[in-house]
């Protein structure tokens, strides 16, 4: 007898439907398993037979003596995982007459079974939910720690079991299962302050402050160098804590990528605050951009919407700060294969933090500076300069003074006021940018929209001309000179670019000028 049933394989961060067809009759061969799994499964699909054999004898369900074939389509589609168990489990039960086909079409299913019939939970739960929605599915069955997740998706069925015979009782009509809907307004409606960190514990550093802030209000990539303990890493960490909050749409393409890659806990449902990434500089090349044999996201995707940041810059790999490049520009990640081509998200704010030397005194205001002759420039030349010129906001950090650190009755503007200027400059940003649904940010403008959107009047054109060639800056560091200079006026709700907003972008390309280092 042959029996279908659905599920779903992810490519990059979406779903493709596959029908799993189980043909069982036919004698069984005198020497072979008996069965057959066809439809380019990998290791993981083929050693699940085991498990769904042993979890169906487990349960008191029959296994006849008869030939299996199971086949996955489409058949060019390489299916990876154990999330195939349960549909397999479900369509051999099906086609030996043990379970009613009337229901099978209007459910996806997706679980690996444990030995006994217990369910554990898969990845990309939200992307396989937003597909079955897609393809008319009435419901999905998942694992009971992916229900919170799938349930955002409006308009379908979510079922969260955590045996097998739940779902096989279920299919038959012998139990009754509730559907489980969570709303994304009411998660985000109800979100608490997520984070320890907050700008009013940093004493002193009111330059770095106000630099960060325009690289939250305008989505700016940002480079922090000085000293050791002058608080690059402390003034970074607190960063996203000024980021305006997630839209609803970024934060279910930011859970789906998290799913994807597995990172999601158990339990959970959408991200509601911006992630921030901070892997060690021993990171490969494949970790930071994704890939591999079986290809998942990388460091940068894990990013995506949020902070990347890389604390040490000279101590990573020239090959790995390389692969950045196009990422940056472009917002998204291309990985290849012989049979495929995926796409990653890779939207990311990227701030790193240096030390100016190997020693790490150079430009100390009280420590001299013990490298030898050229060991500054050669420890600045590790970072390329395509990579520097990609970084909007270059910020000297000098250390805090004894008496900023000692003052008692030092109070600091808190995080929650900050990020209201912030927010304020992105909805500025936001009906600018209403009728291009790609565009968020003033990082994200493209060269010939800010000739339309950052006009000069004569005086700041004079500054910027100056600028440009005391400086010997690039194309690229005018246009991003440009972008955070209207990040500043957004700051103020200026209407017009000002000098003095020139002036303040032109003072945050510290390692342009020809006399550092």
């Amino acid at each position: 007898m042959l029996a279908r049933t659905y599920a779903a394989a992810l490519q990059g961060i979406n779903a493709i439907k596959i029908i799993v067809e189980v043909n069982a009759g036919g004698q069984v061969p005198l020497s072979g398993p008996g069965y057959y799994l066809v439809g380019l499964p990998d290791n993981a699909v083929r050693e699940g037979y085991q498990r769904i054999a042993s979890a169906l004898k487990n349960n008191g369900y029959r296994l006849p003596r008869v030939k299996l074939v199971i086949n996955l389509a489409p058949a060019d589609i390489r299916k990876e995982g154990s999330a195939y168990d349960l549909p397999i489990a479900i369509g051999i039960l099906a086609a030996t007459e043990q379970l009613p086909l009337d229901q099978l079409e209007d459910f996806l299913l997706m679980g690996e079974l444990a030995l006994d019939g217990s369910l554990r939970p898969v990845k990309g739960a939200l992307s396989i939910a937003l597909e079955a929605k897609k393809r008319g599915f009435r419901g999905v069955i998942f694992p009971k720690a992916n229900v919170q997740e799938a349930a955002v998706v409006d308009g379908i069925e979510v079922y969260g079991v955590e045996h097998l015979r739940q779902v096989v009782d279920f299919l038959r009509g012998e139990e009754e299962l509730q559907p489980v809907h969570i709303d994304p307004e009411d998660l985000f409606g109800r979100h608490h302050w997520p984070y320890v960190e907050d700008f009013s514990d940093v004493k002193g550093q009111h330059n770095i402050k106000r630099a960060l802030e325009i690289a939250a209000a305008g989505g700016h990539n940002v480079i922090l160098i000085g000293p050791p303990g002058s608080g690059k890493t402390m003034l970074a960490r607190r960063l996203p804590t000024i980021l305006p909050p997630l839209t609803l749409e970024e934060a279910l393409e930011t859970t789906k990528i998290h799913s994807v890659a597995g990172k999601l806990p158990p339990g959970s449902s959408l991200l509601t605050h911006r992630p921030f990434r901070a892997p060690h500089h021993t990171i490969s090349d494949v970790a930071l951009v994704g890939g591999g044999s079986n290809p998942m996201p990388g460091e940068i995707s894990l990013a995506h919407n949020g902070v990347l940041f890389l604390d040490e810059l000279p101590e990573f790999k020239r090959s790995v700060l390389e692969v950045l490049r196009q990422p940056m520009e472009e917002r998204r990640v291309t990985i290849s294969r012989a049979r495929f081509t995926i796409d990653y998200p890779a939207g990311f704010m990227l701030v790193a933090s240096m030390n100016p030397c190997p020693c790490g005194y150079y430009n100390h205001p009280e420590k001299s500076c013990t490298c030898p002759p050229g060991a500054v420039k050669r420890y600045l030349n590790k970072i390329s300069g395509p990579l520097m010129d990609r970084i909007d906001l270059h910020i000297e950090v000098v250390p805090v003074s004894y008496d900023e650190l000692s003052e008692t009755q030092y109070t600091a503007e808190r995080s929650e006021v900050i990020a209201q200027r912030v927010v304020r400059a992105r909805e500025i940003q936001l009906e600018r940018f209403k009728e291009h649904p790609s565009i968020f940010c003033n990082a994200q403008m493209p060269s010939r929209m800010i000739r339309q959107v950052c006009t000069l009047d004569e005086e700041s054109q004079k500054l910027l001309r100056m600028a440009m060639e005391r400086l010997q800056l690039s194309a690229r560091a005018y246009d991003r000179i440009l972008r955070v200079a209207r990040t500043i006026a957004d700051l103020d709700e200026s209407k017009d670019i000002q000098t003095h907003h020139i002036s303040e972008a032109i003072h945050f390309r510290t390692l342009d000028r020809s006399t550092w280092a």
